[in-house]
């Protein structure tokens, strides 16, 4: 999900969002409004409600937290980001997400961690993430010393993405080439995706839709990431089937769901609904957030409480 910018609030606005963030009590979807305004903010209130939030019992509402915190690239976050790669009692995704928001905000103080859980963590998606975190953050320190400015890389589509896209300079076929072979390193996958997403149009698209077929199930969650963004409607059919896949990993099925959501055509949306049961709740809590989110944009509402009117703290 990408960052819409940030604004000023009061007070009273920013203690009901940290408060409603991390109010069990609420509905998942009620903490991911206030979740999805409070990263728009910056400061130590935010800040510490997102850091409580990614360890929540929620592993969604969690690793969601992680990215969020990423994708400020908030220095301040750092610690307790190491404190959750570190800690082997939290969910992989949610491990997964802080060691991505690491990468993110790219400290080369943070290039011993990395390299301690690239080899250690009994995660293979999180020791992927490491690969991927150590070799932003050496891109970017060598993209830094070249401009002898610091710089931060975006995407056209506002996020902060884990991998630099690779050259415009390339073609689809030799992009699809790259992203489908086995034998190439997760970063130089990565960025083939990003240059694929970048790139649109059809023959890119179905080359990310093909890579649903990866082995690894980091890369595989990624692309469902990117299909959402592209919400194209070819990519629906390929969405479903791995929503629909319990032997599929959750994180998986969980950016597949999002995906759905943001393509929103009557299958899909008869498909989250349907899967808002599911027992795996990393999944059925995903299916609930699209389907709010999408009832809110057919309602003509932000999803975000920022861009409503103030609410009323009780």
């Amino acid at each position: 999900m990408a960052l819409g910018g940030c604004f000023d609030v009061s007070p009273e606005t920013e203690k009901f969002l940290c408060e409603r963030l991390l109010d069990q009590n609420q509905p998942i979807s009620e903490r991911f409004r206030a979740l999805f305004s409070l990263r728009n903010l910056r400061g130590p209130g935010p800040r510490e409600a997102l850091v409580r939030a990614s360890r929540d019992p929620s592993n969604l509402l969690a690793h969601e937290a992680a990215f969020a915190l990423g994708q400020m690239q908030d220095v301040d976050a750092v610690p307790a980001l190491e404190g959750v790669l570190e800690d082997l009692s939290l969910h992989p995704i949610v491990r997964h997400e802080a060691t991505e928001a690491l990468g993110a905000i790219g400290l080369e103080s943070n290039i011993p961690l990395l390299k301690k859980s690239l080899v250690s963590d009994p995660a293979q998606e999180v020791r992927e993430t490491c690969e991927l975190a150590l070799k932003r953050i050496e891109e970017q320190k060598n993209i830094d010393k070249i401009a002898e400015i610091p710089t931060v890389s975006t995407s056209p589509f506002l996020s902060v993405d884990p991998a630099k896209a690779a050259s415009c300079g390339s073609s689809v076929g030799q992009l699809r080439e790259v992203l489908l072979n086995e034998e190439k390193d997760m970063y130089e996958r990565y960025a083939s995706l990003f240059a694929l997403r970048n790139h649109g149009g059809d023959g890119a698209v179905s080359a990310v839709i093909d890579s649903l077929a990866a082995k690894s199930a980091l890369l595989r969650h990624e692309v469902a990431y990117v299909l959402g963004q592209l919400q194209n409607k070819a990519a629906a059919a390929a969405l479903s089937e791995i929503l629909k896949d319990a032997n599929e990993h959750p994180m998986v099925r969980h950016e597949a769901a999002e995906a759905l959501g943001s393509i929103a055509d009557n299958t899909s949306i008869a498909l989250l609904v349907e899967f808002t049961k599911d027992p795996e709740p990393i999944v059925s809590q995903s299916c609930e957030v699209a389907l709010s989110m999408l009832e809110f944009e057919r309602s003509g509402k932000s999803f975000e409480y920022l861009f409503m009117q103030t609410p009323q703290v009780q």
